[in-house]
Protein backbone atom coordinates (compact mmCIF):
# COMPACT_ATOMS: atom_id res chain seq x y z
CA UNK A 1 0.00 0.00 0.00
CA UNK A 2 2.83 2.34 0.84
CA UNK A 3 4.45 1.57 -2.50
CA UNK A 4 1.26 2.39 -4.35
CA UNK A 5 0.93 5.68 -2.54
CA UNK A 6 4.50 6.60 -3.21
CA UNK A 7 3.93 5.93 -6.95
CA UNK A 8 1.37 8.73 -7.26
CA UNK A 9 2.70 11.74 -9.24
CA UNK A 10 3.69 14.78 -7.30
CA UNK A 11 0.93 17.48 -7.32
CA UNK A 12 3.29 20.00 -8.93
CA UNK A 13 3.90 17.61 -11.84
CA UNK A 14 0.14 17.16 -12.32
CA UNK A 15 -0.32 20.91 -12.48
CA UNK A 16 2.53 21.23 -14.98
CA UNK A 17 1.09 18.56 -17.27
CA UNK A 18 -2.39 20.10 -17.03
CA UNK A 19 -1.03 23.56 -17.84
CA UNK A 20 0.96 22.20 -20.79
CA UNK A 21 -2.18 20.54 -22.17
CA UNK A 22 -4.10 23.82 -21.96
CA UNK A 23 -1.30 25.75 -23.68
CA UNK A 24 -0.95 23.12 -26.42
CA UNK A 25 -4.68 23.08 -27.01
CA UNK A 26 -4.78 26.86 -27.25
CA UNK A 27 -1.94 26.90 -29.79
CA UNK A 28 -3.57 24.17 -31.88
CA UNK A 29 -6.90 26.00 -31.84
CA UNK A 30 -5.26 29.26 -32.89
CA UNK A 31 -3.43 27.49 -35.70
CA UNK A 32 -6.47 25.61 -36.88
CA UNK A 33 -8.61 28.73 -36.94
CA UNK A 34 -6.04 30.73 -38.90
CA UNK A 35 -6.13 31.26 -42.66
CA UNK A 36 -2.67 29.63 -42.93
CA UNK A 37 -3.92 26.41 -41.35
CA UNK A 38 -7.07 26.54 -43.43
CA UNK A 39 -5.03 26.62 -46.63
CA UNK A 40 -2.86 23.73 -45.40
CA UNK A 41 -5.84 21.59 -44.42
CA UNK A 42 -7.50 22.32 -47.74
CA UNK A 43 -4.43 21.01 -49.55
CA UNK A 44 -4.14 17.94 -47.33
CA UNK A 45 -7.81 17.10 -47.75
CA UNK A 46 -7.30 17.01 -51.50
CA UNK A 47 -4.86 14.13 -50.98
CA UNK A 48 -6.71 12.20 -48.27
CA UNK A 49 -10.39 12.86 -48.94
CA UNK A 50 -12.12 9.95 -50.73
CA UNK A 51 -14.66 12.37 -52.28
CA UNK A 52 -11.95 14.33 -54.05
CA UNK A 53 -11.93 13.20 -57.67
CA UNK A 54 -10.07 15.89 -59.60
CA UNK A 55 -10.55 14.62 -63.14
CA UNK A 56 -11.32 17.68 -65.25
CA UNK A 57 -9.66 21.04 -64.49
CA UNK A 58 -11.27 24.09 -66.13
CA UNK A 59 -8.87 24.44 -69.05
CA UNK A 60 -9.04 20.73 -69.83
CA UNK A 61 -12.82 21.02 -69.92
CA UNK A 62 -12.63 24.01 -72.25
CA UNK A 63 -10.16 22.26 -74.56
CA UNK A 64 -12.88 20.28 -76.30
CA UNK A 65 -15.30 20.62 -79.20
CA UNK A 66 -18.98 20.64 -80.08
CA UNK A 67 -20.15 17.27 -81.38
CA UNK A 68 -23.56 16.24 -82.78
CA UNK A 69 -25.92 14.55 -80.34
CA UNK A 70 -26.33 10.83 -80.93
CA UNK A 71 -30.12 11.25 -80.88
CA UNK A 72 -31.31 14.57 -82.37
CA UNK A 73 -34.19 16.19 -80.46
CA UNK A 74 -37.75 15.62 -81.64
CA UNK A 75 -41.23 16.74 -80.64
CA UNK A 76 -43.23 13.78 -79.23
CA UNK A 77 -46.09 12.66 -81.45
CA UNK A 78 -44.64 14.15 -84.63
CA UNK A 79 -43.77 12.16 -87.74
CA UNK A 80 -40.12 10.99 -87.69
CA UNK A 81 -39.25 13.19 -90.64
CA UNK A 82 -41.02 16.28 -89.27
CA UNK A 83 -38.22 18.29 -87.69
CA UNK A 84 -39.72 21.72 -88.28
CA UNK A 85 -40.64 24.12 -85.49
CA UNK A 86 -44.37 24.80 -85.84
CA UNK A 87 -45.01 26.73 -82.61
CA UNK A 88 -42.98 28.37 -79.87
CA UNK A 89 -43.85 25.55 -77.45
CA UNK A 90 -41.73 23.20 -79.59
CA UNK A 91 -38.64 24.86 -78.12
CA UNK A 92 -39.00 22.88 -74.88
CA UNK A 93 -38.90 19.33 -76.31
CA UNK A 94 -36.24 20.37 -78.81
CA UNK A 95 -34.12 21.48 -75.83
CA UNK A 96 -34.89 18.28 -73.94
CA UNK A 97 -36.77 20.03 -71.13
CA UNK A 98 -40.01 19.07 -69.41
CA UNK A 99 -40.50 22.73 -68.59
CA UNK A 100 -38.85 25.71 -66.90
CA UNK A 101 -39.68 27.08 -63.46
CA UNK A 102 -38.88 30.73 -64.19
CA UNK A 103 -41.55 32.84 -65.88
CA UNK A 104 -39.25 35.78 -66.64
CA UNK A 105 -39.29 36.54 -70.41
CA UNK A 106 -39.92 32.84 -70.96
CA UNK A 107 -39.91 32.57 -74.76
CA UNK A 108 -37.16 35.15 -75.15
CA UNK A 109 -34.80 33.00 -73.07
CA UNK A 110 -35.66 29.99 -75.24
CA UNK A 111 -35.09 32.06 -78.42
CA UNK A 112 -38.59 31.16 -79.60
CA UNK A 113 -40.01 34.68 -79.68
CA UNK A 114 -39.23 35.42 -83.36
CA UNK A 115 -40.81 33.04 -85.91
CA UNK A 116 -38.46 34.30 -88.63
CA UNK A 117 -35.62 32.52 -86.79
CA UNK A 118 -37.42 29.25 -86.10
CA UNK A 119 -35.45 27.65 -88.92
CA UNK A 120 -32.58 27.39 -86.40
CA UNK A 121 -34.49 24.61 -84.64
CA UNK A 122 -33.86 21.81 -83.89
CA UNK A 123 -30.27 22.06 -85.20
CA UNK A 124 -29.29 24.66 -82.59
CA UNK A 125 -30.25 22.20 -79.82
CA UNK A 126 -28.52 19.24 -81.46
CA UNK A 127 -24.99 19.65 -80.09
CA UNK A 128 -23.13 18.45 -77.00
CA UNK A 129 -19.89 19.86 -75.62
CA UNK A 130 -17.27 17.11 -75.53
CA UNK A 131 -14.50 18.12 -73.07
CA UNK A 132 -10.81 17.48 -73.61
CA UNK A 133 -9.58 13.90 -73.85
CA UNK A 134 -8.40 13.64 -70.23
CA UNK A 135 -11.69 14.78 -68.68
CA UNK A 136 -14.07 12.50 -66.81
CA UNK A 137 -17.41 13.98 -65.77
CA UNK A 138 -20.74 12.59 -64.67
CA UNK A 139 -23.62 13.31 -67.05
CA UNK A 140 -25.61 16.46 -66.30
CA UNK A 141 -28.33 15.40 -63.85
CA UNK A 142 -30.80 17.98 -62.57
CA UNK A 143 -32.12 15.73 -59.81
CA UNK A 144 -28.59 15.06 -58.50
CA UNK A 145 -27.81 18.79 -58.54
CA UNK A 146 -30.97 19.51 -56.53
CA UNK A 147 -30.00 16.85 -54.00
CA UNK A 148 -26.54 18.37 -53.64
CA UNK A 149 -27.95 21.88 -53.25
CA UNK A 150 -30.39 20.75 -50.57
CA UNK A 151 -27.88 18.77 -48.56
CA UNK A 152 -24.66 20.76 -49.12
CA UNK A 153 -25.72 24.29 -50.08
CA UNK A 154 -27.17 26.12 -53.05
CA UNK A 155 -25.81 28.64 -55.53
CA UNK A 156 -25.89 32.42 -55.33
CA UNK A 157 -25.49 33.89 -58.84
CA UNK A 158 -24.12 37.44 -59.02
CA UNK A 159 -23.71 39.16 -62.37
CA UNK A 160 -25.38 40.96 -65.26
CA UNK A 161 -28.10 39.89 -67.69
CA UNK A 162 -25.95 37.06 -69.09
CA UNK A 163 -25.87 35.58 -65.59
CA UNK A 164 -29.65 36.00 -65.62
CA UNK A 165 -29.61 33.80 -68.76
CA UNK A 166 -27.82 31.21 -66.64
CA UNK A 167 -30.44 31.46 -63.90
CA UNK A 168 -33.27 30.83 -66.36
CA UNK A 169 -31.45 27.83 -67.82
CA UNK A 170 -30.97 26.43 -64.31
CA UNK A 171 -34.72 26.71 -63.77
CA UNK A 172 -35.16 24.36 -66.74
CA UNK A 173 -32.35 21.92 -65.87
CA UNK A 174 -33.69 21.54 -62.31
CA UNK A 175 -37.37 21.34 -63.35
CA UNK A 176 -39.74 19.86 -62.08
CA UNK A 177 -37.93 19.77 -58.75
CA UNK A 178 -37.91 23.55 -58.24
CA UNK A 179 -40.35 26.45 -58.29
CA UNK A 180 -39.40 30.05 -59.08
CA UNK A 181 -40.19 33.49 -57.68
CA UNK A 182 -41.25 36.12 -58.49
CA UNK A 183 -44.14 35.21 -60.76
CA UNK A 184 -43.70 37.49 -63.77
CA UNK A 185 -46.90 36.17 -65.36
CA UNK A 186 -48.92 37.70 -62.53
CA UNK A 187 -46.82 40.88 -62.44
CA UNK A 188 -44.84 41.54 -65.63
CA UNK A 189 -43.74 44.99 -64.45
CA UNK A 190 -40.52 43.66 -63.06
CA UNK A 191 -37.53 45.58 -61.78
CA UNK A 192 -34.17 44.16 -62.76
CA UNK A 193 -33.01 44.67 -59.18
CA UNK A 194 -35.56 42.17 -57.88
CA UNK A 195 -34.03 38.97 -56.49
CA UNK A 196 -35.02 35.84 -58.38
CA UNK A 197 -35.11 32.53 -56.50
CA UNK A 198 -35.48 28.81 -57.12
CA UNK A 199 -36.95 26.83 -54.22
CA UNK A 200 -37.40 23.11 -53.72
CA UNK A 201 -40.84 22.26 -55.09
CA UNK A 202 -43.19 20.64 -52.56
CA UNK A 203 -44.39 18.39 -55.40
CA UNK A 204 -40.92 17.18 -56.38
CA UNK A 205 -40.71 13.37 -56.52
CA UNK A 206 -37.28 13.73 -54.88
CA UNK A 207 -38.72 15.06 -51.64
CA UNK A 208 -39.18 11.72 -49.80
CA UNK A 209 -35.56 10.81 -50.57
CA UNK A 210 -33.83 14.02 -49.48
CA UNK A 211 -32.10 14.64 -46.16
CA UNK A 212 -33.27 18.15 -45.31
CA UNK A 213 -30.71 19.97 -43.14
CA UNK A 214 -31.70 21.41 -39.79
CA UNK A 215 -33.49 24.71 -40.33
CA UNK A 216 -34.16 24.06 -44.03
CA UNK A 217 -37.57 25.31 -45.14
CA UNK A 218 -39.15 24.14 -48.39
CA UNK A 219 -41.15 27.35 -48.41
CA UNK A 220 -38.43 29.86 -47.51
CA UNK A 221 -34.94 28.42 -48.22
CA UNK A 222 -33.74 29.20 -51.77
CA UNK A 223 -31.59 26.68 -53.62
CA UNK A 224 -30.57 29.25 -56.25
CA UNK A 225 -30.72 33.04 -56.14
CA UNK A 226 -29.84 35.56 -58.85
CA UNK A 227 -29.02 39.19 -58.07
CA UNK A 228 -28.29 41.73 -60.80
CA UNK A 229 -24.84 43.19 -60.09
CA UNK A 230 -23.14 44.47 -63.24
CA UNK A 231 -19.73 45.53 -61.87
CA UNK A 232 -19.40 43.38 -58.67
CA UNK A 233 -18.78 46.52 -56.58
CA UNK A 234 -21.38 49.21 -55.96
CA UNK A 235 -21.33 52.75 -57.32
CA UNK A 236 -20.03 54.34 -54.10
CA UNK A 237 -17.15 51.87 -53.80
CA UNK A 238 -16.12 52.34 -57.43
CA UNK A 239 -16.36 56.13 -57.28
CA UNK A 240 -14.27 56.16 -54.10
CA UNK A 241 -11.60 53.96 -55.67
CA UNK A 242 -11.57 56.13 -58.79
CA UNK A 243 -11.28 59.37 -56.80
CA UNK A 244 -8.35 57.99 -54.80
CA UNK A 245 -6.53 57.15 -58.03
CA UNK A 246 -7.52 60.07 -60.27
CA UNK A 247 -7.40 63.07 -57.96
CA UNK A 248 -9.90 65.83 -57.10
CA UNK A 249 -10.01 67.49 -60.55
CA UNK A 250 -10.84 64.33 -62.50
CA UNK A 251 -14.15 64.12 -64.42
CA UNK A 252 -16.96 61.97 -62.98
CA UNK A 253 -16.39 58.25 -63.41
CA UNK A 254 -19.83 57.37 -64.75
CA UNK A 255 -22.04 58.68 -67.53
CA UNK A 256 -25.84 58.71 -67.24
CA UNK A 257 -26.01 55.14 -68.60
CA UNK A 258 -27.95 52.87 -66.23
CA UNK A 259 -26.40 49.95 -64.40
CA UNK A 260 -27.25 47.83 -61.36
CA UNK A 261 -24.93 47.50 -58.39
CA UNK A 262 -24.63 45.97 -54.95
CA UNK A 263 -21.70 45.81 -52.55
CA UNK A 264 -20.05 42.51 -51.58
CA UNK A 265 -20.59 43.69 -48.03
CA UNK A 266 -24.24 42.93 -48.76
CA UNK A 267 -24.28 40.00 -51.16
CA UNK A 268 -21.38 38.14 -49.51
CA UNK A 269 -21.78 38.98 -45.83
CA UNK A 270 -25.58 39.23 -45.61
CA UNK A 271 -26.79 36.92 -48.39
CA UNK A 272 -24.10 34.33 -49.01
CA UNK A 273 -22.90 33.71 -45.46
CA UNK A 274 -26.33 33.88 -43.85
CA UNK A 275 -28.13 31.82 -46.48
CA UNK A 276 -28.15 28.14 -47.36
CA UNK A 277 -25.57 28.67 -50.10
CA UNK A 278 -22.35 26.74 -50.60
CA UNK A 279 -21.20 28.35 -53.84
CA UNK A 280 -21.11 31.98 -54.94
CA UNK A 281 -20.86 32.26 -58.75
CA UNK A 282 -19.80 35.65 -60.11
CA UNK A 283 -19.05 37.01 -63.57
CA UNK A 284 -18.45 40.49 -64.94
CA UNK A 285 -17.08 42.21 -68.02
CA UNK A 286 -19.87 43.33 -70.33
CA UNK A 287 -20.56 46.67 -68.62
CA UNK A 288 -16.94 47.76 -68.28
CA UNK A 289 -17.14 50.11 -71.26
CA UNK A 290 -16.00 53.61 -72.16
CA UNK A 291 -19.64 54.63 -72.57
CA UNK A 292 -20.58 53.75 -68.98
CA UNK A 293 -17.20 54.79 -67.53
CA UNK A 294 -17.03 57.97 -69.57
CA UNK A 295 -14.09 59.32 -67.55
CA UNK A 296 -11.85 57.08 -69.65
CA UNK A 297 -13.39 57.89 -73.03
CA UNK A 298 -10.81 59.06 -75.57
CA UNK A 299 -11.62 58.81 -79.27
CA UNK A 300 -7.94 59.02 -80.21
CA UNK A 301 -6.92 56.08 -78.02
CA UNK A 302 -7.16 52.35 -78.65
CA UNK A 303 -10.74 51.17 -78.34
CA UNK A 304 -11.88 54.70 -77.52
CA UNK A 305 -9.96 54.59 -74.23
CA UNK A 306 -10.46 50.96 -73.22
CA UNK A 307 -6.97 50.76 -71.70
CA UNK A 308 -8.05 53.15 -68.96
CA UNK A 309 -11.06 50.94 -68.22
CA UNK A 310 -8.84 47.84 -68.14
CA UNK A 311 -6.44 49.48 -65.68
CA UNK A 312 -9.34 50.51 -63.45
CA UNK A 313 -10.82 47.00 -63.75
CA UNK A 314 -7.53 45.57 -62.44
CA UNK A 315 -7.62 47.82 -59.37
CA UNK A 316 -11.34 47.19 -58.83
CA UNK A 317 -11.10 43.40 -58.97
CA UNK A 318 -8.17 43.46 -56.56
CA UNK A 319 -10.31 45.50 -54.19
CA UNK A 320 -13.21 43.07 -54.75
CA UNK A 321 -11.07 39.98 -54.09
CA UNK A 322 -9.57 41.51 -50.95
CA UNK A 323 -13.01 42.44 -49.64
CA UNK A 324 -14.55 39.03 -50.40
CA UNK A 325 -11.67 37.00 -48.98
CA UNK A 326 -11.55 39.28 -45.95
CA UNK A 327 -15.24 38.70 -45.25
CA UNK A 328 -14.78 34.93 -45.58
CA UNK A 329 -11.68 34.93 -43.37
CA UNK A 330 -13.51 36.89 -40.68
CA UNK A 331 -16.44 34.47 -40.86
CA UNK A 332 -14.10 31.51 -40.48
CA UNK A 333 -12.18 33.05 -37.59
CA UNK A 334 -15.43 33.67 -35.73
CA UNK A 335 -16.10 29.95 -35.79
CA UNK A 336 -19.25 30.14 -37.91
CA UNK A 337 -17.77 27.60 -40.29
CA UNK A 338 -18.63 24.70 -38.00
CA UNK A 339 -21.77 22.79 -38.76
CA UNK A 340 -23.60 20.11 -36.81
CA UNK A 341 -21.35 17.32 -35.59
CA UNK A 342 -18.13 19.26 -36.36
CA UNK A 343 -18.67 18.83 -40.09
CA UNK A 344 -16.81 21.66 -41.79
CA UNK A 345 -19.21 23.86 -43.69
CA UNK A 346 -17.48 25.41 -46.70
CA UNK A 347 -18.23 28.55 -48.62
CA UNK A 348 -16.65 28.81 -52.06
CA UNK A 349 -16.51 31.56 -54.65
CA UNK A 350 -16.10 30.72 -58.33
CA UNK A 351 -15.48 33.34 -61.00
CA UNK A 352 -16.86 32.34 -64.40
CA UNK A 353 -14.96 33.84 -67.31
CA UNK A 354 -17.02 36.41 -69.19
CA UNK A 355 -17.64 36.17 -72.94
CA UNK A 356 -18.26 38.56 -75.81
CA UNK A 357 -21.02 38.28 -78.34
CA UNK A 358 -20.71 37.29 -82.00
CA UNK A 359 -21.10 39.69 -84.90
CA UNK A 360 -23.87 38.80 -87.37
CA UNK A 361 -24.80 35.87 -85.14
CA UNK A 362 -28.23 35.23 -86.64
CA UNK A 363 -26.66 34.26 -89.94
CA UNK A 364 -24.87 31.37 -88.25
CA UNK A 365 -26.38 27.89 -88.19
CA UNK A 366 -23.67 25.69 -86.63
CA UNK A 367 -20.82 25.78 -84.10
CA UNK A 368 -17.34 26.87 -85.09
CA UNK A 369 -14.26 24.69 -84.92
CA UNK A 370 -12.04 27.62 -83.96
CA UNK A 371 -12.62 31.18 -82.77
CA UNK A 372 -12.83 33.84 -85.49
CA UNK A 373 -11.65 37.43 -84.93
CA UNK A 374 -14.07 40.36 -84.88
CA UNK A 375 -14.63 42.51 -87.94
CA UNK A 376 -16.36 45.55 -86.38
CA UNK A 377 -15.36 45.10 -82.71
CA UNK A 378 -18.65 46.24 -81.18
CA UNK A 379 -18.84 47.56 -77.59
CA UNK A 380 -15.91 46.16 -75.56
CA UNK A 381 -16.14 42.69 -77.13
CA UNK A 382 -12.62 42.76 -78.55
CA UNK A 383 -11.21 43.31 -75.05
CA UNK A 384 -13.21 40.74 -73.09
CA UNK A 385 -10.27 38.34 -73.24
CA UNK A 386 -8.16 41.05 -71.56
CA UNK A 387 -10.72 41.51 -68.77
CA UNK A 388 -10.72 37.74 -68.23
CA UNK A 389 -6.94 37.58 -68.17
CA UNK A 390 -6.77 40.36 -65.58
CA UNK A 391 -9.40 38.77 -63.32
CA UNK A 392 -7.70 35.38 -63.51
CA UNK A 393 -4.32 36.88 -62.66
CA UNK A 394 -5.78 38.75 -59.68
CA UNK A 395 -7.45 35.76 -58.01
CA UNK A 396 -4.84 33.14 -58.97
CA UNK A 397 -3.00 33.70 -55.71
CA UNK A 398 -2.66 31.99 -52.34
CA UNK A 399 -3.88 35.29 -50.92
CA UNK A 400 -7.39 34.32 -52.06
CA UNK A 401 -7.74 30.60 -51.20
CA UNK A 402 -11.56 30.64 -51.31
CA UNK A 403 -11.83 32.24 -54.77
CA UNK A 404 -11.46 30.06 -57.86
CA UNK A 405 -11.29 31.17 -61.49
CA UNK A 406 -13.04 29.05 -64.12
CA UNK A 407 -11.68 29.68 -67.62
CA UNK A 408 -14.58 27.90 -69.32
CA UNK A 409 -15.50 30.51 -71.92
CA UNK A 410 -14.30 28.60 -75.01
CA UNK A 411 -17.48 26.50 -75.51
CA UNK A 412 -19.52 29.71 -75.73
CA UNK A 413 -16.98 31.39 -78.00
CA UNK A 414 -17.53 28.58 -80.52
CA UNK A 415 -21.34 28.95 -80.57
CA UNK A 416 -22.26 31.98 -82.71
CA UNK A 417 -25.53 30.20 -83.52
CA UNK A 418 -26.69 29.98 -79.89
CA UNK A 419 -27.74 33.55 -79.14
CA UNK A 420 -31.14 34.92 -78.20
CA UNK A 421 -33.30 35.98 -81.13
CA UNK A 422 -33.15 39.69 -80.27
CA UNK A 423 -29.40 40.35 -80.04
CA UNK A 424 -25.98 38.78 -80.43
CA UNK A 425 -24.76 38.91 -76.81
CA UNK A 426 -27.34 37.06 -74.74
CA UNK A 427 -27.39 33.27 -74.90
CA UNK A 428 -30.41 31.09 -75.50
CA UNK A 429 -31.45 28.35 -73.12
CA UNK A 430 -31.30 24.82 -74.48
CA UNK A 431 -28.40 25.05 -76.94
CA UNK A 432 -25.95 23.61 -74.40
CA UNK A 433 -23.86 26.68 -73.59
CA UNK A 434 -25.63 27.73 -70.38
CA UNK A 435 -26.31 24.13 -69.48
CA UNK A 436 -22.59 23.49 -69.86
CA UNK A 437 -21.86 26.17 -67.26
CA UNK A 438 -24.18 24.41 -64.84
CA UNK A 439 -22.65 21.03 -65.65
CA UNK A 440 -19.07 22.20 -65.11
CA UNK A 441 -19.67 24.32 -62.01
CA UNK A 442 -21.49 21.38 -60.42
CA UNK A 443 -18.58 19.11 -61.33
CA UNK A 444 -16.01 21.60 -60.07
CA UNK A 445 -17.48 22.22 -56.63
CA UNK A 446 -18.28 18.55 -56.00
CA UNK A 447 -15.28 16.85 -57.64
CA UNK A 448 -12.41 19.25 -58.24
CA UNK A 449 -12.50 20.87 -54.79
CA UNK A 450 -12.26 19.21 -51.36
CA UNK A 451 -15.38 17.95 -49.62
CA UNK A 452 -17.52 20.68 -48.16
Amino acid sequence: MKGLLSARPHPSRVRAVFLAAIVSGTILYALYASPLWLSLTDRLSRLTNPRYHGTCPPRDYANGSWTPKSHPPRVPGRAPDDLAMHQKEDALPFAGFEGCASSREFWWHLAADKPELWDRFPAVDSWDWTPGDDCEMRPLDGAAIVEDMVENGGWLLIGDSVTENHFFSLSCVLYPHVRATPNYTENPYFDRAWPQHLYLSPSSPLLPHLRLPSGFSIEDTPLVTFRRVDLLLDRTELEGLYAARAGPDAPPLFSAEQFWSLSPEYYVRDLFLNGHYGTLVVSTGGHWTVTLMSAFHDEAARGGGIDGVLDFFDASMRRWAEDVQGILDEWERRGQRWGFGWHRERKRVVVRAYLPGHEDCHSERAPWKEWRPFVWNWYNWGSIWEFNKIFERVVDSETFPNIHYLAIDRPALLRPDAHAAGDCLHIMTGAGVLEGWTHYIWHYVTRELPER
